[in-house]
């Protein structure tokens, strides 16, 4: 057959007689260089895909998503609607609530779980708080639990694949006179014993770790001295239960929003499972982590819980420079002042002295913590305050935490926390969910069982 016209075939037969065209030809130094660039390519792909599939964060999915200008990523949490049955379920989708149900999947192998929130995840107490994280406690047991749950905290991020933004900027605890003096070194001391970093600080050394605290002997709280914990300081709260509530959803862990509890069904004292607004869910196991709701949900069950819920208020400033790079608590005056992220003075006030379920305080409360802050730092003299808000604070009458199961076969409380609640978030989950998948405490949380106010 005759080639067409203008056509040359491009095979051709070499001297050797072999074919030789573009594509037999030997590789030069150029096209090796090209071929190993286009397998590093492929494997970084490869990779991509990979993480991808895991819902790990990374510098490869944010590359992947930098393409679809980061409108796709994948939720962080699903959004499904409630099982008939549950073999535990969580009453409470804030940290404690949601790292309960984390490491009940992670650590026990209980996959079958549902998280309950009447709200919006960390729409509680957890988004409600000054974010100080410390573990200097006076009393041993209390010092154990903090402690644990601060050693969680220094590898939380890597753990969730996600940022809580901890920052270990130190908390200083201020003496106003001889009794707090003599409290914060028996304190010092017992952190010592109990291998907790603390130490004491002179007035002079104080202000040279934060200088723009006011130590004139003639202001009203003079500074006489205090503590410091270095590796105490602060967390991003809403990063916190976000971080939870992807890693529980990854494991398979049901968060279930707007889903009230209205009732809990019992069979003599066996509970049976849980009336909702979004209908009845069966389970053998509740673990109620309600922070000041505890005690409404406790009448639901029959139970009388030893809290008392009241407003606990703070408030942020507008945003300046940085000023103060470390934690400052008074306890004497019930004024605690951290700067944020963005610039913003975090300001923390004492309890109202009145029983109340509101997530808003007393204005004398707030005028009186301002009046201490002005005092103790004259530089913010000038600063307006933006928001002020409350949360709900349940309190017992020991002021230490209720982790612990009940006369009630099935049903376990996790509250009583006070204004300490976000500090311990991580390690009160790790040992609900020890105390709930085994029907026993773990050995941290032994000495914060419910029959202490009995036993004594």
């Amino acid at each position: 057959m005759a080639e067409e016209e203008g056509f040359e075939p491009s095979v051709q037969v070499s001297s050797h007689g072999h074919l030789a065209n573009d594509w037999f030809q030997p590789l030069t130094h150029s096209s090796v260089f090209w071929y190993i660039w286009l397998y590093w390519i492929l494997d970084i792909i490869k990779v991509i895909i990979q993480n991808s599939m895991k819902k790990k964060y990374s510098i490869f999915s944010l590359i992947k998503n930098a393409f679809s200008y980061h409108e796709n990523w994948e939720k962080a949490w699903k959004d499904p609607t409630p099982k008939k049955e549950y073999d535990a379920v969580i009453v409470g989708g804030g940290g404690h609530g949601l790292a309960t149900a984390y490491y009940l999947a992670k650590k026990h192998n209980m996959k079958n779980i549902a998280v309950v929130e009447k709200g919006w995840i960390g729409g509680g107490n957890t988004g409600r708080n000054t974010t100080i994280i410390r573990s200097n406690y006076l009393w041993d047991a209390s010092a154990g639990l903090y402690d644990h749950a601060l050693k969680i905290w220094e590898g939380l991020s890597q753990e969730l694949n996600y940022n809580v933004m901890f920052s270990q900027r130190g908390v200083m605890n201020l003496a106003h006179n001889l009794q707090d003096v003599r409290d914060l070194k028996r304190r010092t001391h017992a952190n010592r014993l109990n291998g907790i970093d603390a130490v004491y600080l002179s007035t002079e050394e104080v202000k040279k770790f934060c200088p723009i605290i006011n130590t004139s002997p003639d202001i009203r709280y003079p500074v006489l001295g205090g503590t410091l914990q270095r590796r105490a300081g602060t967390a991003r709260h809403d990063a916190v239960a976000w971080g939870y509530a992807r890693g529980a959803d990854e494991m398979g862990v049901d968060i279930i929003q707007n889903c009230e509890v209205k009732g809990i069904k019992r069979n003599g004292d066996i509970v049976e499972g849980l009336e909702t607004t979004k209908g009845f869910i069966k389970t053998k196991k509740i673990g109620v982590v309600a922070a000041g709701h505890s005690s409404v949900i406790a009448n639901m069950a029959g139970l009388k819980l030893p809290l008392e819920s009241k407003p606990l208020q703070a408030l942020v400033s507008e945003p300046v420079k940085p000023i103060i790079d470390t934690v400052v608590m008074s306890n004497a005056v019930h004024a605690y002042v951290s700067q944020s992220d963005k610039g913003e003075l975090v300001i923390g006030a004492g309890t109202d002295d009145y029983v109340s379920y509101s997530q808003k305080g007393s204005h004398d409360i707030v005028e009186g913590t301002l009046n201490a802050i002005l005092e103790l730092y004259p530089i913010f003299s000038r600063m307006r305050m933006l928001r002020q808000w409350g949360g709900i604070v349940d309190i017992c009458p020991d002021a230490s935490p209720i982790i612990s199961k009940t006369m009630i076969k099935g049903l376990y409380f996790n509250c009583g926390w006070g204004t300490g609640g976000f500090k311990a978030t991580p390690g009160s989950g790790d040992l609900f969910a020890h105390t709930i998948a085994n029907d026993e405490p773990h050995k941290l949380n032994a000495a914060f069982n419910l029959n202490r106010f009995v036993s004594g």
